[in-house]
């Protein structure tokens, strides 16, 4: 045999040896990603079963802040015998309540009109006795004029100032002054320290439940969450104070108003598989 022919011997076992050692590489590959595969199935197993044995606790959290912002509405009402009279009359005052609130301190974003209204107004008239003996006597019902009004919503965020906004407003010839109450302006941090404490005492009373009853707890299969409670401070209606029957008074001293503490409450309910 020529050296030509013994190096195409090796150069094709070279080759051969080649192709079956990337064919083993890709075997153990194949096997090894088959054996992850199955481990993880096996860790799997049973977990879509439903659990049968159970108990379910529930927890209650309270979280009490401070409120940091006021709220309350100021109507202003004018009557006159036509309709652009009525607006115009109303509109000077609404006007001077606002200006009045901007200088006070109130931020144009936290004043808002929720509500203008212009409804006719009317008299019943009869012109006399009635006749025949019967009863209602005959009349008609005359249109007398109209009445233009307009609701603002204001917001307060400094609260030590809602006593004084209440009172001047009031001063400005309102209608009527009322629905203040407080809230706290971002309350999505204070719902999150009451749900995780309402959580920890399910958990609690889950662990004690279990030890009483003599099982251990597995997992949590079940859980939810009742609408979470907020519980602002007492309304406050300042209509007695700055405004009777549409007229108001000439410079009611400013009530004192107290803010008190809101109090938030999640409560959950818990569901706990035993073995």
């Amino acid at each position: 045999m020529d050296q030509a022919s013994v190096d195409s011997i090796i150069k094709a076992t070279h080759k051969l040896r080649t192709v079956l050692t990337a064919v083993f590489v890709i075997l153990a590959l194949f096997l090894f990603v088959a054996t992850v595969s199955a481990i993880k199935s096996y860790r799997l197993i049973g977990s879509g079963v439903s659990a049968t044995n159970t108990i379910t606790v529930s927890g209650q959290g309270e979280v009490f802040a401070v409120p940091d912002t006021g709220e309350f509405t100021v109507t202003i009402q004018e009557e006159a015998k036509d309709v652009a009279a009525a607006q115009d009359a109303m509109a000077k005052k609404a006007n001077a309540v606002i200006a009045y609130l901007k200088g006070a301190g109130v931020e144009e974003k936290d004043i808002k009109t929720t509500d203008y209204s212009i409804s006719p107004r009317y008299e019943w008239r009869q012109p006399g006795a009635a006749s025949g003996g019967y009863y209602p006597p005959s009349g008609t019902q005359t249109l007398i004029g109209f009445t233009a009004a307009e609701t603002l919503s204001v917001k307060v965020r400094d609260t030590e100032k809602a006593g004084e906004l209440l009172s001047g407003v009031g001063g400005l010839g309102a209608y009527q002054v009322s629905g203040l109450s407080f809230t706290i302006d971002d309350e999505d941090a204070l719902k999150a320290e009451a749900r995780e404490k309402a959580i920890e005492e399910a958990r609690t009373k889950a662990k004690q439940l279990a030890g009483s009853l003599g099982v251990s707890l597995v997992r949590i299969v079940g859980f939810s969450e009742g609408g979470v409670g907020y519980y602002p401070a007492p309304l406050y209606s300042a209509r007695d104070e700055v405004a009777v029957g549409g007229v108001a008074m000439a410079k009611a001293a400013a009530p004192e108003i107290a803010v008190g503490q809101n109090k938030i409450t999640s409560d959950v309910s818990i569901t706990f598989e035993i073995q």
